[in-house]
């Protein structure tokens, strides 16, 4: 009766990343989430339990995921968000994430 799925497995990784970080008004967590056509970035207040700014893009490429961080620091921007708490969601830190964090401190966001 132990877990199965690949899903379980990094459902299981994402809370145990979470118990460790959390996202407050002057810090918030910058939540990244991978599906098979898309990727979504949310900046969340973990505190008040609001999410400030969702960006999503179509694609799961290196360079889609490079102009999403790219996107989502120029949105966080926007509402006045220059440090965040990165949370991979329990997914590999690979070549998209990667790409993705890159794009988020060439547009100015700090890790």
């Amino acid at each position: 009766m132990g877990i199965k799925t690949k899903k379980e497995f990094r459902v299981r990784r994402h809370l145990r990343v979470r118990k460790k970080i959390a996202g407050t008004a002057d810090r918030p967590r910058m939540a990244v989430y991978r599906s098979n056509k898309r990727l979504e970035v949310q900046f969340i207040d973990d505190d008040a339990r609001v999410t400030l700014v969702g960006v999503s893009v179509d694609g799961k490429n290196a360079e889609t995921a490079k102009a999403l961080g790219t996107k989502a620091a120029e949105a966080a921007k926007d509402k006045g968000i220059k440090t965040v708490v990165f949370d991979r969601g329990g997914f590999a830190f690979g070549n998209n994430l990667k790409a993705l964090a890159d794009g988020a401190r060439e547009a100015g966001l700090k890790f």
